[in-house]
């Protein structure tokens, strides 16, 4: 992507963004790119659209210490807005999946479910789905009909961006997906709303629940069919994907249980031409996961070379090792991890609940350490190094960046085995359409895929069954929260792990830790802004 493109792109914010952030984490925004730019000459051709399209896109990751394709949004320390970061932490590290030994200003806050309305890390997952969704408007404004007419674009570049206004709409049902889920009623901003005169109003949850809704089943028909687009972009399946999992909280969000909507979702994905279980579970999370990988939906894409950002998966690598574990003597974590650099950040490592899930011979059980117990949140020598995500090919190459420590691994947003899941759930709380038979081999294909063959099957499968098996497949994949909360254990007394609540033997908390808070910052800046209980 060329950096006047990103310059450009990251000046197309909508009011809420060009009035709140301008002075606490957008830089810049006074200022034109040097070349003066106007959308007349970013839009004037269809490889122009496509650029435009790519930072909607890159917009999850590019964040402000991106050597090559840098935006405005730096919060702490400079990666602190990257997206995976953000849903890594507050998905993760508020669960039993994680614990993080930074004293960074706001992280204890989340190791210890203690967070408010400042928290850094809380206001960078709200600013960075802000960011896209105001990207996404701004292709979408610039992208009709008419202006294409006007710009003298048509025949097949015209049918062509048809569809990349399709993919943009459904990146911003995703990110109004990720505020619903976050926040619960967050601001509202669409390709119709005034840009630098009004701030946006506050929808509920249950209005943008049915504006996300809406919006997906409009696009199912214009997306393309699943794996007919390029790598990395959206196509109908993805679309049937995130269908899936709202309905799945459904309840949550709304009140109403839709489990048999999130069944006829999974079914549209469980074609077998569509998508497979990779065989190998560990070459899901490699560098070269990009590669006969018949298992992803829908990937966030990264490349060591071109992304060079302290984000996405180069965090979750770089954050999960250090060269030395005492307890770990004979293992060299720089090689088995795939990165050079600084070898490693000691930063975050599980807390004791997760390995405690697996058997030992669960090929999922991809951990290092001898202390799975955490006394001291401090001692990163204390809690399993978490080796789920690596820079090193199926082969043994290491990434591209091994010496600057940047990933090239792809982080999956959607893939196979989590729909199987979805199904499975749905069926057994009750959804029509599905079957329960499927809902056994749907698990009992992860576990065969698990363990090597079929010495762990099971015969019947239950919720609880259902929720350990999601943790076991999809840890540190930033659905945790989510999950604990759908099924009324996130802050419940009856289910603890260690440090929840700030005591070791963990304590229940507050119920309106069930949804983040608002950032302090748009509560000030924006009075249609109410916020959340408790905060």
């Amino acid at each position: 992507m060329k950096k006047y493109i990103l310059r450009y792109a990251a000046l197309l914010l909508n009011a809420v963004l060009l009035t709140q952030l301008s002075t606490s984490c957008l830089d810049d925004l006074d200022r034109f790119p040097v070349n003066d730019l106007t959308s007349e000459k970013v839009y004037s051709s269809f490889e122009g659209y496509k650029s435009v399209l790519a930072k909607v896109y890159g917009a999850y990751g590019n964040v402000g210490n991106d050597l090559a394709t840098k935006d405005d949004i730096t919060l702490g320390d400079g990666a602190s807005a990257d997206f995976v970061r953000c849903m890594f932490n507050l998905e993760c590290l508020t669960t039993e999946e994680a614990i993080c030994t930074w004293t960074d200003a706001g992280i204890p806050d989340l190791n210890y479910m203690g967070w408010s309305a400042n928290n850094t890390f809380i206001s960078g997952l709200y600013y960075r789905s802000m960011y896209q969704i105001s990207l996404a408007n701004e292709f979408l404004r610039e992208s009709t009909p008419d202006k294409l007419a006007e710009r003298g674009i048509s025949g097949g570049d015209a049918e062509e961006i048809e569809y990349f206004r399709a993919e943009a709409r459904f990146l911003r049902a995703f990110q109004y997906w990720v505020m619903m889920n976050a926040f619960g009623n967050p601001p509202f901003v669409d390709e119709n709303s005034s840009v630098g005169k009004d701030l946006p109003p506050q929808k509920s949850r249950a209005e943008i629940f049915a504006y996300v809704e809406s919006e997906l089943i409009d696009i199912e028909n214009k997306l393309k069919a699943p794996k007919t687009n390029e790598y990395g972009r959206a196509d109908q399946a993805a679309c049937w994907a995130l269908l899936a999992r709202m309905y799945l909280n459904a309840e949550v969000y709304t009140g109403e249980q839709r489990y048999t909507d999130a069944i006829t979702y999974c079914n549209k994905i469980l074609v077998p031409e569509y998508y497979s279980l990779k065989p190998s579970f560990p070459e899901l999370f490699m560098a070269d996961n990009d590669v006969n990988n018949p298992e992803v939906i829908l990937p966030i894409c990264y490349d060591g070379q071109r992304n060079k950002s302290y984000g996405g998966t180069s965090f979750l690598i770089n954050a999960s090792f250090i060269v030395t574990r005492d307890d770990t003597p004979d293992i060299n974590f720089q090689e088995y991890f795939g990165m050079g650099g600084l070898g490693g950040w000691y930063g975050n490592r599980s807390r004791k609940e997760l390995p405690e899930r697996f058997d030992d011979n669960d090929g999922r059980r991809l951990f290092f350490g001898n202390n799975p117990d955490v006394d001291n949140v401090n001692d990163f020598e204390q809690g399993l190094a978490v080796a789920k995500f690596r820079n090193v090919t199926s082969s043994g190459e290491y990434g591209s960046n091994f010496q600057e420590a940047f990933a090239d691994t792809d982080y999956p947003l959607f893939r196979l085995a989590e729909i199987y899941l979805i199904y499975a759930e749905s069926v057994l709380r009750g959804g029509a359409g599905g079957d329960m038979g499927k809902a056994v081999g749907y698990f009992n294909e992860l576990r065969e895929r698990a363990f090597g063959d079929d010495s762990a099957d099971v015969s019947a499968i239950s919720l609880d069954d259902i929720l350990d098996e999601r943790s076991r497949e999809l840890y540190w994949e930033c659905c945790r929260r989510t999950d604990l909360i759908r099924y009324g254990l996130f802050t419940s007394g009856n289910y603890l792990w260690q440090w929840k609540g700030g005591v070791k033997e963990g304590m229940g908390v507050s119920d309106d830790l069930n949804l983040f808070p608002i950032p302090a910052t748009d509560i000030m800046a924006n009075p249609n802004l109410r916020q959340n209980e408790g905060y």
